[in-house]
């Protein structure tokens, strides 16, 4: 039993967080159960857990879940994962995940400048690219969240409208590179799944918890938070790219 605790904790805190803001639950478990770990594993653990995870998130969510955001996002998704898919044979060098970080941290810092008046929204148009982006990013290092706040912030002017519509958009991301990860046989340990079964449970106490606190916190403390996440994940991106 010993041997669980920390792993325990570490995906009740990942899984609190997601809860909480509505993504960065990959940001928390991959670097620290990466300590006891393979990378690899820990990864495909992750990716595993996210996906019915999200989906509670959302079913807690339901009503205040934006379709069209997802719907918009859904070809560049699939297009972009099928290009990730080739990248992670091509691309060798770490300078993607470096632009990705300070891009992330910049939205984050930007946000938390902004005052509080609504700006314009972002083009519709823009959501084949932006979609592409978070294909390519999700199936290269599997933490396409803070991509897909970037693009909330700025087309869904409520804080608890994008909290609920994050998690979904990550779960049909995650979803496909999970099915590309099954075709590359990285799946089949029967040690990732015994780990799943035990892990899963806490992954859903965790959404559990941080939903409840995301409506006991206020709007404005609320989108703080969420921006301070955005810098600090896109700060830790940029890191783990230079190291």
């Amino acid at each position: 039993m010993q041997e669980w605790i920390y792993p325990l904790c570490v995906v009740g805190l990942g899984y609190t967080v997601l809860g909480l803001t509505g993504f960065g639950s990959a940001l928390v478990i991959v670097p620290l159960l990466a300590w006891r770990w393979p990378l690899p594993e820990v990864v495909a653990l992750t990716l595993l857990m996210d996906v019915p995870a999200s989906m509670f998130h959302s079913g807690l969510n339901w009503r205040q879940v934006q379709w069209a955001e997802l719907i918009r996002l859904l070809p560049g998704l699939v297009v972009g994962s099928l290009l990730g898919l080739w990248l992670t044979h091509e691309v060798h060098s770490n300078w993607p995940l470096l632009v990705l970080g300070v891009y992330v941290a910049l939205v984050g810092l930007n946000a938390l400048r902004q005052p509080s008046a609504a700006r314009a929204p972002v083009a519709p148009f823009w959501a084949y690219g932006v979609g592409t982006a978070v294909g390519v990013v999700e199936m290269m290092f599997g933490t396409a969240g803070p991509l897909v706040v970037a693009w909330l912030s700025r087309r869904v002017p409520d804080i608890q409208a994008m909290r609920a519509s994050t998690p979904m958009i990550i779960t049909v991301a995650a979803s496909t590179v999970l099915f590309g990860l099954a075709w590359d046989g990285r799946l089949s340990s029967p040690e990732l799944w015994s780990r799943w079964l035990v892990l899963v449970m806490m992954a859903m106490g965790g959404i559990w918890l941080g939903h409840r606190l995301a409506h006991r916190v206020p709007v404005a403390r609320l989108r703080q938070i969420i921006c301070g996440l955005l810098v600090v994940s896109g700060g830790m991106l940029a890191l783990n790219a230079l190291q």
